[in-house]
């Protein structure tokens, strides 16, 4: 059977190597004429492109790359081809460009080469969903929830993967040899196996069919044991240790990165919008309740250390162990627009100011609830690992206000220690869109 799976993508990413370097020297000869410092700098271009293309990872955009994190690899490519630029004019005094003509060249640079991988990145998308080739076909070993989540990411058109059979292992017998001959009839292309369904001997199977065939396997970790979580791993000497997380803001540079994304965004906020707001509310709510603009709670912080958490009055009254619940009738009038809008948040830019918070993280709680729940939820305690946020990925995620159900906080936890594992600064600029999106539109649990 012939597959479109798009054998010869690995074209691509070549092509865009030879493009995106034929924009820069093309683009060169608005600096200077062909000649003995053209052919210099074409060289050191050359070099350095490559050099810092593959370091960066620039060219590493899969299918199933968000569209975000392509600008994000833009930005930062450019940022030190920026630098390098500067670097040659100021060591090469033969050429002397003004600063103005340095600027026009980069800016045409990273407009060229933006718009070349932004519409091929499109393009490529919009090709498998209507012309339905480029197209990977797969199998999943296993069923349970985690396949079932890869099975709804795979449902989407645009990233190219077919489903053609899943293999469950629990309701009927399946022999590893028939999953074997199935892969190779259908001329399937990646082999998704759920270790927590295989025996090592299927896995090991599977792993040398996969090496000896040209297929590409994957694993989904187990449910249950250690394989599930995000390890470090590093070497002693030459022996190699495993250590439970790795988390990336205990490094120095990316906790100053965050830091001071958290300053530039809260000083912003403070002197754009908080200090005329906090005007207009003082006068709202102290008609409507009779009490001050702002209310303060002791939650939970970094290290578990207890803070005030500022926030706007929305509440006639609160009783310090009751969760806000829908159609609350303690919410005054301005308070339900207030909180359906996320308005009440904003006063804890000050506890960003202040170091207590950061822009996004996880949600701190009220200190009972932390007590309640740290008892009740397993690995509640890494939340405070971290500062915790305004907004996080938990709660752009679905799991903001009341807990209804342990579910709701058991979730809340998985999202938040995942965001603690995995952050970078185009986390963070995700979840703050996506937050001010739902902002906008109004959550549902804001209430």
């Amino acid at each position: 059977m012939q597959s479109n799976s798009g054998k010869y993508s690995f074209v691509i990413r070549p092509l865009l190597y030879v493009m995106d370097l034929f924009i820069i020297l093309t683009l060169a000869t608005k600096l200077m004429a062909v000649s003995r410092g053209y052919l210099i700098f074409c060289c050191y271009m050359i070099a350095s492109w490559l050099i810092t293309a593959m370091g960066l990872g620039f060219y590493k955009v899969y299918r199933f790359t968000p569209l975000l994190r392509v600008g994000y690899l833009l930005l930062k490519q450019f940022v030190i081809f920026t630098l390098l630029v500067f670097a040659f004019f100021g060591f090469y005094k033969e050429l002397n460009p003004s600063f103005a003509i340095l600027a026009n060249y980069i800016l045409l640079c990273f407009g060229g080469i933006g718009l070349l991988h932004i519409l091929l990145f499109v393009l490529l998308k919009k090709y498998r969903i209507f012309v339905r080739r480029n197209i990977r076909r797969v199998v999943i070993l296993g069923e349970n929830a985690k396949t079932k989540r890869l099975k709804d990411f795979f449902g989407n058109p645009e990233y190219g993967y077919q489903i053609i059979k899943t293999f469950d292992f629990k309701t009927k017998q399946t022999n590893i040899d028939e999953i074997i001959e199935f892969v190779i009839n259908e001329d399937i292309d990646e082999i998704y196996c759920s270790i927590a369904e295989l025996k090592n001997t299927e896995i090991n199977r599977m792993v040398d069919f996969a090496e000896n065939n040209l297929k590409t396997i994957k694993f989904l970790p187990d449910n249950k044991e250690i394989l599930s979580r995000k390890l470090n791993y590093q070497y002693y000497g030459i022996t190699p240790i495993l250590s439970l997380r790795n988390i990336p803001l205990d490094a120095p540079l990316y906790a100053f990165l965050k830091r001071s994304l958290d300053i530039v965004i809260s000083l912003l906020v403070i002197v754009g919008i908080l200090w005329w707001l906090t005007i207009i509310l003082a006068i709202i709510i102290n008609r409507q309740s009779g009490l001050s603009v702002f209310f303060m709670q002791k939650r939970t912080g970094l290290d578990n250390k207890p803070f005030y958490c500022y926030k706007y009055r929305s509440m006639a009254e609160v009783k310090s162990t009751e969760q806000v619940e829908k159609n609350d009738q303690r919410v005054t009038k301005i308070g339900r627009f207030i909180r359906k809008t996320s308005i009440d948040e904003l006063p804890q830019f000050i506890n960003v100011l202040k170091g207590e918070m950061s822009t996004v993280g996880p949600r701190p709680h009220p200190l009972y609830q932390t007590d309640f729940y740290h008892l009740r939820v397993d690995r509640f305690m890494i939340r405070h690992l971290i500062k915790p946020g305004i907004t996080g990925l938990a709660q752009v995620s679905g799991y903001r206000g009341e807990v209804a159900s342990d579910m709701d906080i058991k979730n809340r936890v998985r999202f938040d220690i995942f965001y603690i594992e995995n952050w970078s600064i185009l986390m963070d600029l995700r979840i703050m869109i996506k937050t001010i999106i739902n902002a906008i539109k109004g959550d549902e649990k804001a209430y």
